[in-house]
C-alpha cells in the first residue's frame, strides 16, 4: 500500500527565483537579492499570489492601487516576457505572515519592484484577504537561466470532474453524479473514501458548478468499481465545506503504488443537486415547480445578477425595502461570493470581483464590509455594515464570477470566415444526439439582429454581441457572384471599393460560405463552391438571456427561409465588453415643464417627424402645439464606448437642423395610461452624440463639431437640454388625467449593451390641462415587483380621467 509523505500545503507549491539588483535609489534600503515566488491554489506555472522574501522572511503584497504595470515588472522579475493579468482579494488563496508591501505603484520598466514607488516595507493597512496575484504571459525571456519549475511530484490539485457510470447519465449533460477524479499527470486518478463526508461532497459540487449536494447510493457504485482497474491518487480529504476548491482542503497524497491502496475503501461518489437554470428532465420540471412555489411564499428574490457576459457572473444587487442597490467592495471576499453563487442556484464563486469589474450600477450601496462565513443560506443572513454616502462610490461595487455546471454548448456553435476568432458567420450542429455525428450548417438571417448575436456570443464563451450582422450577394447572375452587402439593424447597405482588394473579397466570400474568390473588383464577383451551405436553422428570436441559440425560439425542423441558400447568412462580430447606457431620473423630473409653442417655429421639428400626427391637419403657421419638455442626461456605465452602429460614410445630414444623425431612433418618449396604453409619443434621433461632461479623470472622446466622431466614452454622459428641437412629447391630443412618461434608450437594440433591463425610465404624471406635475421617476427595473405595481396603480383610482 502506498504511504502518506505529508500535508498538501498551499506553501509547498512555489515558484522560485533569484535575481541581484540594484540598491540604488531611495524606496527600498539596500540589501541582498530579492526572492520572489509564486504560491497558492489552485492555479498553473505562470500564476499565483506573489510573495516576496525580505528580511529574512516571506511576506506577501496588499492588492490597493495593485496595476498592470507592478504585474509587468514581477512576471519579468520571474523570468516571464509580461503579465497578461492581475489577481486580487486573495484569488489564490490567503498568505501567512507579514505583508510587506501596500500601495505599490510602478511605472512599467523598473528592474524589480524594490525600485517602485510604495508606503515602505512592512508599512500596510490590509488583511490577507487582500493579496495580489500575478498571471504572467506563458513565455520564457530568452536566456534567462534561473529555472522555474514546479516540483517533480506536483502536491497540489487543479482539475476535477466527475466520472459517469450510468448508462443515461453518461451521455446527458450536465452531469450531476459518479465518481471523484482528480487529473494527475495525463491521466485521471481517484480519491479514497476513508473519511469522506457531505462537507467534501458540497465543494466538489461547488467546484463543478452546483449548489448543493445530495445522497447518493454507495453500494451501487461498490458493486461497480470491484470490476474496475483504480489508480488512487488522494485520501484522508477533510473539508470544512466552505473552500471554494479541493485544493484548499486537507487531504493526503498517496505515494508510490496506488493502485494497491484504500484497500478498506472505494472511490468517493458524489451526487450534486442543479440549480433550477441546469435541471433537465423530469427533475427540471419538478425543480420549477418547486421554485415557483418557493417564490409565491418568500416574494421576489432579493438577489440579483446585472452586467455580466456570460451565465453565472455579474454585479451583484440586492433589494433592501422596495429598492435595488449594489454593495461596496471592502472585506468582499470568496467566502461571501460563494454565498452569493449558491443562493442564485450556481456553485462556489470563481472571483470575488471588486472594483465595478462588472460595470457601476446605480441607486443606493445597500451593504458594506459583508463578512460571511460561507455556511450562509442567503447574503442578507452575513454580517454587514450599514454605509453613508460618503463610504463608498458606485466605482467601489462588487462582482462575482461563479461556477456553472458543463453543458457543452460552446461545441455546438463556430464562427467561419472572419479577421479573429470574435467575428464571422455563424454555424451550428445540428443532429448531434445517440452518437451521431453533427451536421454543420447556416443560420437563416431573416431577423437577425442583436438580441440573437448576444445569445451567440454567448454560447460561443466570447462574451457580448458588438454587432449582429446579415450579409448577402445582389445584382449577380449566379448565387456565386454579385454586389456584397451587409445588414446592419433594419437596413441593407454596400461595401465601399476603395481600397478593396482580393483580401477583403477572401473574407467576404469565407463569411457567405463560397470558398474562395477568384477576382476582386469593384462591381462584379466570381467565387468556388464551399462545403458548408446548408442553411439549418430559421426563424430564430431571442429574448437575449438564452445559454444557446436551441432555447431561442426557432422554426425547428420545419425550415422556413426565403432565401435557403448562401445569399442570406447570419453572422456576428463579438467583444469582451460592451457599453450599457442609462437616464438620469432625477434631471427628468427636475426639468419638466409645458410649452405652448407656434406653429412657424415648428417647421424643422415637423421635418423631423418629431410632432404628432395631427400636426398635419394643424392649420400651419397659425396656432401652437403642447409641449411637454424634459432635459436627458444619458450616461455610459458600461465597459466599453457606446459606439452607433452606423459608420459615418452612412449618416444621414439633416439640412433643416444642420446635423448629422449616426442613429435614426435613439430613444422613444412615450405618454402612457396606467394600463399601459399610449396616448402620446415622440421618438429622438441621435442629433449628436458625444462627450457633454464625464467623471473625474476621465477624458472626453467625442465631439460632433466638424464631423467629429459620435458616442459616449464609459464614465461620461450626453446631454440633450429641454430646450432643443425634438426635445419633447406633443401632447396636445392629450386629455387631462395621470399618466406614465416612460423614455427608453436604444429600443430598438440597434448597439449591443451588457444590460437592456435598465435603458427604460418611467415617472407618474399628473395633467390637468393647463400644468403637468411629474414625480416618483426611476429607472425601470430599480424597484421591486410589488413596488412597480403600486407605481402603476394610483390608490382608489378606477380610471385616469381627473374629475
Amino acid at each position: 500500500m502506498g504511504t502518506c509523505r505529508g500535508w498538501a500545503q498551499p506553501e509547498l507549491l512555489v515558484l522560485s527565483v533569484w535575481l541581484w539588483v540594484s540598491s540604488a535609489g531611495p524606496t527600498h534600503p539596500p540589501g541582498p537579492a530579492l526572492r520572489v515566488r509564486l504560491a497558492g491554489y489552485p492555479r498553473k506555472h505562470n500564476e499565483g499570489r506573489v510573495e516576496l522574501f525580505y528580511n529574512d522572511e516571506w511576506g506577501t503584497i496588499c492588492d490597493d492601487d495593485f496595476t498592470l504595470a507592478n504585474a509587468h515588472v514581477l512576471c519579468r522579475h520571474l523570468g516571464f516576457v509580461a503579465a497578461t493579468g492581475w489577481a486580487h482579494s486573495a484569488k489564490y488563496g490567503k498568505g501567512v505572515g507579514r505583508i510587506w508591501l501596500d500601495n505599490v505603484n510602478c511605472a512599467g520598466g523598473e528592474k524589480s519592484i524594490r525600485d517602485c514607488k510604495h508606503r515602505g516595507w512592512g508599512n500596510s493597512d490590509c488583511s490577507h484577504e487582500e493579496d495580489a496575484g500575478v498571471i504572467c504571459k506563458d513565455e520564457r525571456i530568452p536566456g534567462f537561466k534561473d529555472s522555474n519549475v514546479i516540483e517533480t511530484e506536483q502536491s497540489h490539485v487543479e482539475e476535477v470532474r466527475l466520472r459517469a457510470v450510468v448508462a443515461g447519465a453518461q451521455r446527458q449533460l450536465p452531469v450531476t453524479e459518479g465518481i471523484v477524479e482528480v487529473r494527475y499527470k495525463d491521466s485521471w486518478a481517484q480519491i479514497c473514501d476513508e473519511g469522506w463526508g457531505s462537507h467534501n461532497s458540497r465543494v466538489v459540487c461547488g467546484m463543478l458548478g452546483f449548489p448543493a449536494e445530495k445522497k447518493v447510493n454507495r453500494n451501487f457504485y461498490k458493486l461497480f468499481t470491484e470490476r474496475q482497474q483504480l489508480n488512487y491518487r488522494l485520501h484522508s480529504v477533510s473539508c470544512a465545506g466552505t473552500e471554494v476548491h479541493l485544493s484548499m482542503c486537507a487531504f493526503e497524497f498517496y505515494r508510490g503504488n496506488a493502485s494497491a491502496a484504500c484497500g478498506a475503501g472505494s472511490p468517493a461518489v458524489v451526487s450534486c443537486a442543479p440549480g433550477p437554470q441546469f435541471a433537465t428532465g423530469s427533475a427540471h420540471k419538478k425543480k420549477q415547480r418547486q421554485q415557483q412555489q418557493q417564490q409565491q411564499q418568500q416574494g421576489q428574490p432579493r438577489i440579483r445578477l446585472k452586467g455580466g457576459a456570460k451565465v453565472g457572473e455579474g454585479r451583484v444587487e440586492v433589494l433592501k425595502g422596495s429598492e435595488w442597490g449594489t454593495i461596496c467592495d471592502d472585506r468582499w471576499n470568496l467566502l461571501s461570493a460563494s454565498v452569493v453563487c449558491r443562493e442564485l442556484g450556481f456553485g462556489s464563486a470563481k472571483e470575488a470581483l471588486t472594483g465595478a469589474r462588472m460595470g457601476q450600477g446605480t441607486g443606493p450601496i445597500h451593504m458594506n464590509e459583508v463578512q460571511c462565513l460561507g455556511t450562509e443560506k442567503s447574503l442578507w443572513s452575513c454580517p454587514f455594515k450599514n454605509i453613508t454616502q460618503e463610504d463608498c462610490k458606485h466605482t467601489e461595487d462588487v462582482a462575482v464570477r461563479c461556477n456553472i455546471p458543463y453543458m457543452g454548448y460552446e461545441t455546438l456553435i463556430r464562427l467561419s470566415g472572419g479577421r479573429s476568432r470574435f467575428e464571422g458567420r455563424v454555424e451550428v450542429a445540428v443532429g448531434a444526439g445517440a452518437g451521431d455525428q453533427p451536421r454543420w450548417g447556416l443560420v437563416c438571417s431573416e431577423g437577425w439582429g442583436t438580441l440573437e448575436a448576444m445569445v451567440a456570443c454567448r454560447q460561443l464563451g466570447l462574451g457580448f454581441a458588438n454587432h449582429g450582422l446579415q450579409i448577402r450577394l445582389s445584382g449577380g447572375r449566379t448565387p456565386f457572384e454579385g454586389r456584397v452587402e451587409v445588414k446592419r439593424g433594419s437596413k441593407w447597405g454596400m461595401v465601399c471599393s476603395e481600397g478593396w482588394t482580393t483580401k477583403e473579397a477572401m473574407v467576404a466570400c469565407r463569411q457567405l460560405g463560397l470558398g474562395y474568390s477568384l477576382h476582386a473588383v469593384t462591381e462584379t464577383w466570381y467565387w468556388d463552391a464551399s462545403n458548408v451551405t446548408e442553411m439549418v436553422l430559421s426563424g430564430v428570436k431571442c429574448a437575449g438571456h438564452e445559454m444557446s441559440l436551441s432555447h431561442c425560439q426557432h422554426h425547428g425542423s420545419s425550415l422556413n427561409c426565403r432565401n435557403t441558400g448562401t445569399r442570406f447568412a447570419a453572422g456576428v462580430i463579438c467583444s469582451e465588453t460592451a457599453s450599457d447606457l442609462l437616464l438620469h431620473a432625477p434631471l427628468v423630473q427636475e426639468t419638466a415643464y409645458i410649452e405652448d409653442r407656434p406653429l412657424h417655429m415648428l417647421y424643422c421639428a415637423a421635418e423631423e417627424n418629431c410632432l404628432s400626427s395631427s400636426a398635419r391637419l394643424a392649420n400651419w403657421p397659425y396656432g401652437h402645439r403642447r409641449l411637454l419638455r424634459f432635459s436627458s442626461q444619458i450616461h455610459n456605465n458600461g465597459r466599453a464606448d457606446f459606439r452607433p452602429k452606423a459608420g459615418r460614410h452612412s449618416w444621414v445630414w439633416h439640412e433643416c437642423h444642420r446635423h448629422y444623425h449616426s442613429m435614426d431612433i435613439f430613444t422613444h418618449y412615450d405618454i402612457l395610461t396606467p394600463n399601459g396604453t399610449k396616448v402620446a409619443e415622440g421618438h429622438k434621433a441621435s442629433f449628436c452624440l458625444e462627450d457633454t461632461e464625464c467623471e473625474e479623470d476621465v477624458a472626453k472622446r467625442y465631439e460632433c463639431a466638424n464631423f467629429g466622431e459620435q458616442g459616449i466614452t464609459v464614465g461620461c454622459w450626453d446631454l440633450y437640454r429641454h430646450d432643443i428641437d425634438c426635445q419633447w412629447i406633443d401632447i396636445t391630443d392629450v386629455k387631462p388625467g395621470n399618466y406614465i412618461l416612460q423614455v427608453v434608450i436604444n429600443p430598438n437594440f440597434e448597439v449591443a449593451e451588457s444590460d437592456f433591463t435598465n435603458n427604460a425610465m418611467k415617472c407618474n404624471c399628473k395633467y390637468d390641462g393647463h400644468r403637468i406635475w411629474v414625480h416618483s421617476c426611476h429607472i425601470g427595473d430599480a424597484l421591486s415587483e410589488e413596488a412597480n405595481k403600486r407605481f402603476e396603480q394610483y390608490p382608489g383610482q378606477l380610471n385616469n380621467q381627473i374629475s
